[in-house]
């Protein structure tokens, strides 16, 4: 019985819907037969939703690192563009 609850993702974690925990711990009141049937397929369901969280973490990050790099860029324009009229400036003048 110890072996196949072992199987099954830890439920502990606050990254799981309660959904989810609420399923997983109805599987782990089943008789062994259905049991057995039911973990694995509740393990690949929890390891996908782990996956898409991490996926979905990196994207945000990967767009506020995109952001940031787009506010960098549009003051290094505009300085540039300023020192660019303020060369042409001068070189009107002379």
């Amino acid at each position: 019985m110890s072996n196949l609850q072992s199987r099954l993702p830890d439920l502990s974690d606050d990254e799981l819907p309660p959904e989810l925990i609420d399923l997983g711990q109805r599987i782990r009141q089943q008789p062994l037969a259905i049991r057995g049937q039911l973990d694995e397929s509740y393990g690949r369901v929890v390891e996908s939703i782990r996956r898409r969280r991490r996926i979905l973490s990196l994207v945000q990050e990967a767009l506020s690192q995109l952001r940031l790099d787009i506010k960098y860029l549009m003051f290094d324009l505009e300085v540039t563009r300023q020192e660019r009229d303020e060369l042409r400036a001068r070189l009107g003048e002379e």
